[in-house]
């Protein structure tokens, strides 16, 4: 055991907020998947297990993803694109469907599903670091650096957007921001931004039953007093568990509002947290995300590569802002969305995707500390007094 922990390297504080957060994450989904278990009429104990197993091997993911030096993931990125792009299709095409939204493919033999965007975000921000690093002496050029990088997002967000528009929202302004990072001219951000709002209203047009309910779910955060019961049952009953919740909330395990709450496990699982633990483990969870972007920004700011640099950034972006997007819908500061709370909802491959993004970042801090341990060896070394 002490051999593993002297061989995890990277910023300390980004491996203890992983262990906390996978720690709230197993006891909020014990207590969220209670009434899930009485109607598939198994015990909630075969959920813990399989939550377990993943959290388990997405550390095991997250551990071997940072011993692998930062630098090979830019020609990864490059097969995972190649992956992604007709995977994406593909899902549209024969994917699984839920609510009217193809997002899943299953695996053979092992029949796990898995939704592709999770893979998409982890290819297109990687691909975008490597890209933009490596145009950066032609980085206001249009035609060399400004249409591959465009080509890439939009070829991205236009695969996963008639399926899952909060997922292509948030991974298209997790791009702008990357963009803004690389020192791609406010000029063609500006273009990217107004490609991305064309394409949305198109799709949103074109849609038809997915659109349908894009604009009911907008309709029912903008006026809820109107709103049809059935159609604000969620974000209500989230309401209700966060207000039921107080201070110091029921304490681990009674939350009544799992009976009523849909997905209390994944999408909602925020809510539930706040009711159990009241509103100090509520603030708690957002200081443990906020903490875990400053590390984030401290990394960005002393890598010296730009490569290492921007997928830093990327990836912390994405992480924090789907976090916070979960936590907005929870307390009604958004329209509902089926966006997942980063290692602390229940999900499958979704949390190996994450603790994979986790092991990179740590991947480019582990570099960072290795130049500063040589530094000092040779400062050391020079303050030594020839022998002679």
């Amino acid at each position: 055991m002490e051999r593993l922990i002297n061989k995890t390297k990277g910023d300390r504080w980004i491996w203890l907020i992983v262990i906390l957060l996978s720690v709230w994450s197993v006891l909020a989904v014990y207590s969220a998947t209670g009434t899930l278990a009485y109607k598939q009429g198994v015990g909630s104990e075969q959920f813990l297990v399989k939550h377990l197993v993943m959290i388990i091997g997405g550390i095991a993911l997250m551990y071997f993803s940072h011993l692998l030096d930062y630098r090979h993931y830019a020609g990864i990125s490059k097969i995972l694109m190649i992956i992604t792009i007709p995977l994406l299709m593909y899902t549209l095409l024969f994917g699984n469907h839920v609510n009217d939204a193809s997002r899943w493919v299953t695996i053979p033999i092992i029949n796990q599903t898995f939704q592709t965007s999770d893979l998409a975000k982890l290819a297109l921000i990687t691909f975008l670091a490597r890209t933009l690093s490596k145009k950066q002496e032609n980085i206001k050029d249009a035609k060399k650096a400004f249409l591959p990088i465009m080509g890439s997002v939009c070829i991205i967000f236009i695969l996963i957007l008639p399926a899952n528009l909060s997922t292509a929202v948030m991974l298209f302004g997790v791009s702008i921001l990357l963009l803004i990072v690389g020192r791609i001219s406010i000029k063609q951000i500006s273009i990217v931004g107004l490609a991305g709002l064309v394409i949305l209203t198109s799709v949103v047009l074109i849609g038809k039953g997915r659109s349908a309910t894009w604009m009911s779910r907008i309709e029912v955060f903008m006026h809820p007093e109107k709103a049809d019961p059935d159609k604000s049952f969620q974000a209500n009953q989230s309401k209700i568990a966060i207000a039921t919740g107080g201070v110091f909330g029921k304490g681990p395990g009674n939350s009544t509002q799992r009976n009523f709450l849909p997905h209390p496990y994944s999408d909602f699982v925020f809510a539930l947290i706040i009711e159990e633990y009241g509103l100090v483990g509520g603030v708690g969870l957002v200081l443990l995300y906020l903490v875990f972007l400053y590390r984030c920004t401290l990394i960005v700011t002393h890598s010296p590569k730009a490569f290492g640099a921007l997928l830093a950034a990327g990836l912390s972006f994405s992480l924090t802002i789907q976090a916070f997007a979960n936590m907005a819908v929870a307390v009604g500061l958004g329209p509902v969305t089926g966006v997942p709370l980063p290692l602390v909802s229940m999900g499958g491959t979704s949390i190996l995707f994450t603790s994979v993004a986790f092991g990179i970042i740590l991947s480019v801090s582990r570099d960072i500390d290795e130049k500063k341990e040589k530094s000092k060896e040779k400062v050391i070394v020079g303050e030594i007094p020839a022998m002679g």
